[in-house]
């Protein structure tokens, strides 16, 4: 039996050397106890310190840690001992790879990350692909995410699973190598089976809300999409549903902004709905400091052209609202709210008559000037203003992408579009929604 002030002992910076080595002297006769204690969620001693313990043990702590997930019978130690047994280490990276066939699904997803904790030397991929085609989804998921965090070097091993089988791995096969390689990584024969896909569900896809967290739009009178598109300079349309134009926008909102991508890349160009086409993409955006003079170039021409054009930026957790209207050739309005210190300088043209109204309605002067708002006035209006994009749409009588259902009226396809920083840099990969 372990002296149960020598795990205590543990939690201690003073006590922890002398405290490990004793423990790890007692071997086998102490890691049920040890075990325990993780799993204990009353107890004081973190069990990084009790799994390093655990670890140095070896065989011994490794089994009983594996019986600790089998028998462990709430969720919480079921969330301790799966984080202790993942971190054993390279040590035991075989015990990880028999685990796999373990036949409870919680041992082989805990399996599957330490094999991932390994680092390096636990990158070999041919003992995660069976698990693509697991039974238990959450397992199938982990062995999913953990590859396309491997690395590329799985390509080749995921190709040959897309071309051979089996049938159960094929589909997580082919969502790991759109995630790791895009594109390119993908067989001419997967590439066609995809987009014959979207070709069979276009007529009957249906339009839907089209949200993302950061949201940026252009929104042009009619359906001239082709005409939208060359006056934007975006090439290499490709038909897709709504599902899919929004899923990309989504992610390289989320996923981009590295040395190699922007988020720039491309854009969602939906079919004329309601009586507007809209254009959805980071690359629309009417604020930030990279896109706004461009944007606003942009829409001054699609106006000339089409007699109206709107840009905005909304940013659905709370980050802020940013609207640009332009008529007949001339920008009309450019206003936002974002926090930004240098919010006041984008300012062009007079309050639009629904930011008037809202004002009146606040108890506010209709009309203002920064210089002589009282520091409450402006505050709330700030705070106003920051939700506002969406409102300012609405009042214009513009189709707003928020409030798209599946019962407003759509012609034609939407497409995803090149940009021409995508032109020029290529596009993220990535696995979306079809």
């Amino acid at each position: 039996m372990v002296n149960a002030d020598l795990i205590r002992d543990l939690g201690r910076p003073d006590l922890y050397e002398a405290a490990a080595d004793a423990l790890v002297t007692l071997g086998t006769d102490g890691v049920e106890q040890l075990v325990r204690e993780v799993m204990d969620a009353e107890s004081p001693v973190d069990w990084r310190p009790i799994t390093a313990v655990l670890g140095r043990i070896g065989d011994a702590g490794f089994d009983s840690l594996l019986q600790g997930l089998v028998s462990a019978s709430t969720e919480e130690s079921r969330k301790r001992v799966g984080f202790a047994f993942s971190q054993l280490g390279l040590a035991v990276l075989d015990r990880y790879t028999a685990a796999l066939a373990h036949p409870v699904p919680l041992v082989r997803r805990q399996a599957v990350r330490g094999i991932e904790h390994c680092g390096e030397a636990g990158r070999s991929a041919a003992a995660l692909l069976p698990l693509l085609g697991d039974p238990d989804q959450e397992v199938a998921r982990q062995a999913q995410d953990t590859l396309i965090r491997t690395g590329e070097h799985v390509i080749p091993l995921l190709r040959r699973v897309r071309e051979r089988g089996p049938g159960r791995q094929r589909a997580r096969a082919l969502t790991v190598l759109a995630e790791l390689g895009g594109e390119p990584a993908l067989s001419r024969a997967d590439t066609a089976a995809i987009e014959r896909l979207i070709r069979i569900k276009l007529p009957d896809d249906r339009p839907e809300p089209l949200w993302a967290c950061w949201n940026y739009w252009m929104a042009v009178p009619g359906g001239d999409q082709a005409g939208i598109m060359r006056t934007l300079g975006l090439t290499d349309p490709r038909p897709v549903t709504f599902a899919l134009g929004n899923d990309i926008v989504d992610a390289d909102g989320h996923g981009c902004d590295t040395d190699e991508h922007t988020g720039y890349e491309r854009v969602f160009v939906t079919p004329e709905l309601a009586g507007w086409t809209l254009v959805l993409g980071a690359w629309c955006d009417p604020h930030g400091q990279e896109r706004r003079e461009d944007v606003l170039r942009l829409c001054t021409e699609l106006s000339a052209r089409y007699g109206q054009a709107q840009a905005y930026y909304y940013g659905g957790q709370g980050d802020g609202s940013a609207w640009l209207v332009a008529e007949h050739g001339t920008v009309i309005r450019r206003y936002g709210e974002t926090g930004e210190a240098e919010d006041e300088l984008l300012t062009l043209g007079k309050p639009l008559p629904y930011e008037r109204t809202r004002r009146t309605e606040l108890g506010l002067h209709p009309d203002w000037e920064a210089a002589q708002e009282s520091e409450d006035d402006e505050d709330e209006w700030r705070w106003t203003a920051h939700d506002l994009a969406p409102d300012i749409a609405r009042s214009l009588g513009t189709t707003n992408p928020l409030d798209v259902t599946a019962d407003t009226p759509s012609h034609g396809t939407g497409v995803i579009a090149l940009t021409p920083y995508g032109v020029a840099h290529g596009v993220p990969a990535g696995a979306y929604r079809i």
